[in-house]
């Protein structure tokens, strides 16, 4: 039987590089974006029919209709992988309160509505399922103006802990990948904002930060997919709560 993945923000980035590692895989991905001409695209380009879907993870509402779309599809679900997010580069002492609710409403909430969504649907199946939150670095240690993003992951991490207790008696496993300094738009914007605050050339923060990584290059989309593919495989059944590190050796916990 082949089994099926959604990946939020499976459009661009980091959840392009996922749901073209779990269709390698064989899955079937329901690729959903806010964006829904990327997802489309992207599950075009990927096969086993895979399929493209608008949702918004910040709504409640759009979580629980994107798995029954899915599961209205395809039948059934297997792996959720709450890839999407923003980031946010200000000082705490500078963010102002709609960047903040914003910033929570997607990287918070959009996880626990995908947590909520996918648990209904495995309970329902009786089978057992596997949910892959995406935290970050800055879920272990918090970087500065990035304080708000770092408390959003922090968030995640504990969110990660509590679902895998909450619901390890139904067989769903729940985890989370934290990548680093990840070569895609989102650092680019990371960069470019640090460059203004800090009057520094544009790629410098970039490069300083990869500097300190000791593997000595900074981390590609697939980095990350390959350990979602092992959270998304069998061989992970007995890991639950952990938030792990894929950075190429910037923390060590």
């Amino acid at each position: 039987m082949v089994k099926v993945a959604v990946v939020t923000g499976g459009g661009q980035g980091i959840g392009e590089g996922i749901v073209k590692q779990l269709a390698s895989d064989g899955f079937t991905v329901a690729v959903a974006d806010l964006n829904k001409d990327n997802a489309v695209k992207v599950a075009e380009e990927v096969g086993n029919d895979s399929k493209g879907y608008y949702v918004d993870i910040s709504s409640h509402e759009d979580m629980f209709k994107l798995v029954d779309d899915v599961v209205n599809d395809f039948g059934q679900l297997d792996v959720f992988v709450n890839n999407a997010g923003i980031a946010q580069i200000a000082a705490i002492v500078d963010a102002k309160p709609d960047e903040i609710t914003k910033i929570f409403n997607i990287n918070v909430n959009g996880t626990i509505y995908g947590i909520q969504a996918a648990a209904k649907q495995f309970k329902k199946q009786g089978r057992g399922g596997k949910i892959i939150n995406a935290c970050s670095i800055a879920g272990h240690q918090a970087v500065e103006l990035l304080g708000i993003y770092s408390a959003t992951k922090f968030a995640v991490r504990g969110i990660t802990q509590a679902a895998a207790k909450e619901l390890a008696k139904d067989k769903i496993t729940v985890n989370a990948y934290c990548p680093g300094i990840v070569l895609t738009p989102m650092w680019d914007q990371i960069d470019a904002a640090m460059a203004k605050i800090y009057d520094r050339p544009l790629g410098e923060t970039k490069q300083e930060y990869i500097d300190g990584i000791a593997l000595g290059r900074g981390e590609e989309p697939a980095d990350v997919a390959n350990l979602v593919s092992f959270l998304a495989d069998d061989k992970s059944n007995y890991i639950t709560g952990q938030s792990i590190l894929v950075d190429g050796g910037i923390n060590y916990v």
